[in-house]
């Protein structure tokens, strides 16, 4: 596979190649800092190799060797969000095929931004501190000096130090634990991931944790005050992972535990192997909702199998990744369910359009990243547009059964290893050699290279959504008179998911007057329900139409709990109404400290905030 420059590192990955890591940590809570030594183990592509290039950011870096040979290591310039490079210069040349084994010590920084650390005060117990990272996309380096780029897939060891009372877990495959022999105060947790993976996918969490079997291959961790609602809510996992292989073939990874985060973790979950993340806002009481699970099972296989080559082609992780969960969907439900989904993903991407302009480049399928933060990126469009472009090409070649074929094939043929989007189209073009008429008529450049929404609308079969858009008519064209006609009972027949496309409508429309969401308060009593994508499109949907109690309860909704598809939109709809506008920032403030550092971030551009200044 062709080699590409990744605009997102530093690193010499052309050059060179870490085949594995072998990490050893030392957790210092009182100072916020991970004490560590990485050994790379480094296949050398070019010959007469003498240097090696990782990225860092924010690192302390103590000694470097070579194969056991002290190494000179020099600092490059320091860019805002890229970081530092480390240049290591080896006490010998390389050829071509050659391997060397390349081991830093260094400690990280408090600011770190892949690490989140938690007081005692901020985890469902209060009597323990807690650890957790986030990698995606390009904070690895904040941790590991590594090459941080998706392009290059190595295996890992870890072996990690922690207080005796708080557990250790990784994106890995746990290998023991034992005294550390430095401290008899502290264990050292042991962890092998033999599968190649990227650096983004490494996961670290260290806390008060238990664990409840849920399935024969997977394990539930959490604080104990939510490890059995955790159980129950997921105990559908197995089932899903069934499904899945019987979709695209084995799983490969071993063991799929789940993890659930304390109420900061700025997503609905992330994959990393062997440990999905999942946000505790999915813990409502309602299997349903299950959908989060779905996706990151299926990115064991799209984006963890077969991964982007840079984030430039992210949407080959999370559009095939949508796909599948659909999918995965489809044979647990129902057909109608999977059209239902993809038609409350529309008006997801409908919505990241208008929030960042229909003519902005990061609305592209394929964006140029060069010189672009890819968190500033991060949005429903390579999720929802990659979807679209692949139920489109569903349609166009012979139905869902068809399709499937060409997207296990596909992950077959890139397997441990990744993928550019004209690796990817070339492969469909191959695979698909017998319809290259069809594939010759799709506009590819609009759908890969230009803004805005796709040059296709697809055509959805709208069974389950008829009651919702009827529901959502029947609000929109009532009169004051008409008020009294709504009751409880208009939602006894619908389905949580059915109730969330409902308010999700409504969104859409203009805003409702305040007697009617007043109305609807009285005779649905959202206030009271537990649901997060509910509770958050009901506050929003308050917000918008100016009533001024729900302002309290949407940014207690987005400070209480840290999921970004939840928290920027309520503080975006608050800042928007002008009477609050200074009160959402000030909230922001007040909260910042307990925020995840990329939510930090993002809400800072939202808000308007100058961090520097505050």
């Amino acid at each position: 596979m062709a080699s590409v420059q990744d605009p997102c590192s530093f690193a010499s990955s052309s050059k060179c190649t870490t085949k594995h890591l072998n990490l050893s940590y030392h957790v210092d809570f009182e100072r916020r800092v991970l004490k560590g030594k990485v050994a790379l183990t480094v296949e050398v592509l070019e010959d007469r190799c003498s240097t090696v290039t990782l990225d860092t950011r924010d690192l302390t870096i103590f000694s470097a060797t070579a194969n056991g040979q002290s190494a000179k290591f020099n600092m490059g310039p320091e860019h805002s969000f890229l970081g530092t490079p480390l240049e290591i210069t080896l006490p010998f040349e390389l050829s071509r095929g050659q391997q060397v084994i390349v081991e830093v010590a260094y400690e990280t920084a408090p600011k770190a931004t892949a690490l989140q650390w938690l007081t005692p005060d901020q985890t469902a117990g209060k009597k323990q501190p807690y650890l957790f990272s986030q990698c995606q996309a390009i904070h690895c380096r904040t941790m590991i000096p590594c090459q941080d780029t998706p392009s290059v897939k190595h295996s890992y060891y870890a072996q990690v130090s922690v207080p005796q009372e708080l557990v250790a877990v990784m994106s890995a495959i746990r290998d023991g634990q034992a005294p550390d022999p430095e401290d008899s105060s502290r264990l050292v947790y042991r962890f092998r991931q033999p599968v190649a993976m990227p650096s983004y996918l490494i996961a670290i969490v260290v806390g008060a944790l238990e664990s409840r079997e849920i399935g024969p291959r997977s394990l539930v961790w959490s604080e104990k005050e939510f490890v059995d609602k955790a159980a129950f809510e997921f105990s559908e996992t197995e089932n899903m992972l069934k499904t899945a292989e019987s979709l695209v073939g084995p799983y490969v990874w071993g063991q799929y535990d789940i993890l659930v985060l304390p109420p900061s973790f700025p997503y609905g979950g992330m994959e990393n192997p062997c440990l999905t993340f999942a946000t505790p806002t999915l813990l409502a009481g309602d299997r349903s909702l299950s959908n989060v699970i779905a996706h990151e099972i299926s990115h064991s296989w799209t984006g963890n199998l077969v991964t982007n080559k840079t984030w430039e082609h992210f949407w080959l992780n999370e559009g095939h990744t949508v796909y599948l969960e659909r999918m995965i969907g489809r044979s647990m439900e129902s057909e109608q369910f999977r059209q239902f989904k993809a038609m409350g993903g529309w008006k997801e991407l409908q919505e990241s359009v208008k929030t960042f302009g229909a003519d902005n480049p990061l609305t592209n399928l394929v964006p140029s990243l060069q010189d672009v933060n890819p968190d500033d990126a991060f949005s429903s469009v390579p999720y929802e547009k990659g979807f679209a472009l692949l139920y489109h090409l569903e349609e166009l070649l012979g139905g869902p059964v068809v399709f499937m074929g060409f997207v296990k094939s596909y992950i077959q043929m890139f397997a441990y290893g990744s993928a550019t989007t004209e690796e990817w189209k070339a492969y469909l073009f191959t695979y698909f050699q017998d319809k290259v008429d069809v594939l010759n008529k799709v506009d590819w450049n609009a759908w890969m290279h230009t803004p805005g929404m796709p040059p296709v609308k697809p055509q959805y079969d709208t069974t389950m959504a008829d009651s919702c858009i009827a529901l959502c008519s029947k609000w929109t064209k009532a009169g004051e008179a008409d008020l009294g006609g709504f009751t409880a009972a208009d939602l006894t027949t619908l389905s949580s998911h059915q109730v969330i496309e409902f308010l999700s409508l409504l969104l859409q429309e203009e805003p409702l007057p305040l007697t009617h969401v007043k109305r609807m308060q009285e005779a649905y009593d959202f206030n009271s329900c537990i649901n997060a994508e509910i509770r958050a499109r009901w506050l929003r949907l308050c917000v918008k139409s100016r009533w001024e109690e729900a302002v309290p309860k949407a940014l207690q909704m987005a400070t209480e709990q840290g999921r970004m598809k939840f928290t920027r939109p309520l503080f975006r709809e608050v800042y928007n109404f002008d009477k609050f506008r200074d009160e959402a920032v000030r909230m922001f403030k007040t909260h910042r400290a307990a925020m995840h550092p990329v939510m930090v971030d993002l809400l800072s551009k939202d808000l308007k905030v100058d961090l520097t200044s505050c």
